[in-house]
């Protein structure tokens, strides 16, 4: 996973070449037709069946089927792997048949239609695909919905009715032939070059006198059979859409985050032997030494990007130990407010173990037994452990120094260390009785295999020079 993290840093520098001044820069090229990677451009055609619907006069009528025709042919552009636009010109005829209470007959009749539409086209394959999904598909689910304008000439016969009849209505391809369009189709990569589809389009006319009945409700009557004011028409076909292009792939059928994906493969094939932790990973928190913080993090505790173990609350309780995570509560009850859970007294063992842990990181000026104001803090939550448990547990304040230096002047400086941080939590209340300060210079080693010092790494001698709480 870190290699991973790593590669995808690098990814922006890949394109960089040397030029022959000794600069680096990136290869670029114009936005244009020749940086294309993929087809984008195709031209469809295509034919089928078209039925009156929804509408007065319908091609379903009396348990039959009225078939009529329509076909199309379209340019298509593709603006992303899941958003296309298609220019698409439609001729087609309907046929359609109604009858009335009050007429011996059945009229019946046809409407041949011209459309210009402007659809927009969502492939859902590719919009719901994973994006790691490596295998190729061949078959595609589109949705369509667009706007145009149709114009139509109707033709109605009622025998019954010789007097007036027949009727024709005619409606010019204007603004007021405003139409919707919309619908689905299944579309199958046949090759690089040519896909075909299944596709069911419906026409929403917006006009009563789309399906022939009349120019009004009651000029005919047969206006008034359907409660409608715009009948409608469903278009299916079947066509063959042509890709346009040199290039190997359209864009319709690849997901260009692909290639990132593949790139991201070769480099982590290529880099498989780069070690990232130089230093290792001692505490297991996946955070390299070089960078971790915190080199002693508790087993299983979740740390930050620097190696520290997460205190959510930032009461003082890392989330491994905390029994309230998200409410701050003092350490002598594990994290929770008292007024909200019975005070839970550590044992004295307990509280050695949690005082250590603050004082692991205590530091001073350099060579003096000063304390630093950053380490206030864990040394004031220290001193409210001691203070719960009364005045019958004792305990030695040791210090104690890496082999750096003599003897004499580690034990002296650990000694005055050992000093100022008694003093410090006598200061903050706790009963100088409980308290008994121990310098032990460099006799008492956390890591003894650090003497001398220049066996070990600085961490390791930093970790000897240190304050810790034992039982007295």
């Amino acid at each position: 996973m870190k290699k991973k993290l790593l590669l995808f840093l690098f990814l922006p520098f890949l394109g960089l070449a040397q030029t022959n001044d000794g600069n680096t820069k990136p290869e670029t090229q114009p936005f244009n037709n020749k940086s294309r990677l993929f087809k984008d451009w195709s031209i469809s055609v295509g034919g089928g069946a078209s039925f009156m619907t929804n509408s007065d006069l319908t091609s379903f009528y009396d348990g039959k089927i009225n078939w009529g025709w329509n076909g199309y042919v379209s340019l298509d552009k593709q603006i992303s792997h899941t958003f296309g636009l298609s220019l698409m010109y439609t001729r087609g005829q309907t046929k359609q048949k109604a009858y009335l209470n009050d007429a011996a007959g059945v009229a019946s009749g046809n409407t041949k239609f011209d459309q210009i539409a402007l659809l927009g086209d969502i492939n859902f394959s590719n919009l719901m695909r994973r994006t790691d999904n490596k295998s190729p598909f061949r078959w595609a689910l589109h949705g369509y919905a667009g706007i145009g304008f149709t114009g139509y000439k109707t033709f109605l016969q009622d025998n019954d009715r010789l007097s007036k009849w027949p009727l024709y209505i005619e409606q010019k391809m204007n603004i007021a032939s405003f139409t919707y369009t919309g619908g689905v189709g299944l579309k199958y990569n046949i090759s690089r070059l040519l896909d075909i589809e299944l596709r069911a389009l419906y026409l929403i006319s917006g006009d009563e006198e789309f399906d022939g009945g009349g120019w009004s409700r009651t000029d005919t009557g047969y206006n008034e059979i359907n409660d409608t004011y715009s009948d409608n028409a469903w278009l299916f076909n079947l066509g063959l859409s042509f890709k346009l292009g040199k290039h190997k792939d359209h864009l319709r059928w690849v997901d260009p985050l692909q290639g990132a994906y593949a790139k991201a493969a070769a480099l982590e094939e290529q880099f498989k032997d780069f070690n990232v932790c130089e230093k290792g990973d001692q505490d297991n928190d996946g955070v390299c030494d070089d960078w971790d913080r915190q080199l002693d993090t508790p087993a299983g505790a979740r740390v930050d990007g620097a190696g520290v173990a997460l205190d959510t609350d930032l009461d003082g309780v890392i989330d491994l130990n905390d029994k309230c995570v998200t409410v701050p509560g003092p350490i002598q009850n594990n994290g929770c407010p008292i007024e909200s859970t019975p005070q839970v007294l550590p044992t004295k063992e307990v509280a050695i173990d949690e005082i250590n842990k603050y004082f692991n990181g205590i530091e001073f000026e350099l060579n003096k037994d000063v304390i630093r104001p950053k380490s206030f803090s864990d040394l004031n939550n220290a001193a409210d452990i001691i203070k719960t448990l009364g005045g019958d547990s004792k305990f030695i304040v040791v210090g104690a120094t890496d082999s750096r230096g003599s003897i004499e002047y580690n034990k002296k400086l650990s000694q005055a260390r050992a000093n100022a941080v008694l003093n410090y939590l006598v200061n903050k209340g706790v009963s100088a009785n409980v308290l008994t300060a121990e310098g032990r210079g460099k006799e008492d080693l956390k890591y003894t295999e650090c003497d001398p010092a220049t066996k070990c790494p600085e961490w390791k001698n930093e970790a000897n020079r240190r304050v810790y709480f034992v039982a007295k």
